[in-house]
This record gives structure tokens, C-alpha cells and sequence, in this order.
């Protein structure tokens, strides 16, 4: 096995459960109520909040929608296109 293929292997998965736990993070806002330091939510909060802290300096919270977490979910898919993708780069070696 190539360590291209491992590549593949290891980053396609990785950036597929990022991405989902930045959804079930978008999902969470919709339950103020849901503490982030309790179980299971710690699961979604602790790994996504260090992402998250330098794009709300940057993209503040506005009309107290954090869309932070959208942004975040944006840049993953399309890295994970641009790297295992049909036509990515990790697939092109």
C-alpha cells in the first residue's frame, strides 16, 4: 500500500467527522439549554471549540447567530474535495 492510499485512508475520514461534528455543533445552537461542559455535548463542544474561537475574532457573532461553526463546515468540504475527492490531489498521485 502506497502512503498515498493511507493518506486517503486516514484524511478522507478525518475531515468527514470533523465535518459532522461541526454540524451537530451548528445543530446544538438550536438548544441553548444543552450544556457544553456535561456529557454527551462535551463530545461536540471540546474537540470544535479551539476552531472556533480565532473565527468568531474574526467573523463575530451577528444578530446573535454564530456562524462560525457554517464557516468551518464550508472550509472542510471543500478541503476534503480538494484533497480525496474524485479529482484530488491525495487520488492523483
Amino acid at each position: 500500500m502506497s502512503s498515498i492510499t493511507v493518506g486517503n485512508w486516514i484524511v478522507g475520514p478525518l475531515l468527514a467527522v470533523m465535518t459532522l461534528l461541526f454540524i451537530f455543533r451548528i445543530v446544538l445552537t438550536w438548544y441553548p439549554e444543552a450544556e457544553a461542559n456535561k456529557f454527551p455535548f462535551n463530545l461536540v463542544y471540546l474537540p470544535t471549540e479551539p476552531f472556533l474561537i480565532p473565527v468568531r475574532k474574526l467573523v463575530p457573532p451577528f444578530g446573535g447567530v454564530d456562524i462560525s461553526p457554517i464557516i468551518w463546515v464550508a472550509f472542510i468540504s471543500l478541503l476534503r474535495e480538494v484533497l480525496v475527492g474524485q479529482q484530488g490531489l491525495l487520488r492523483m498521485f
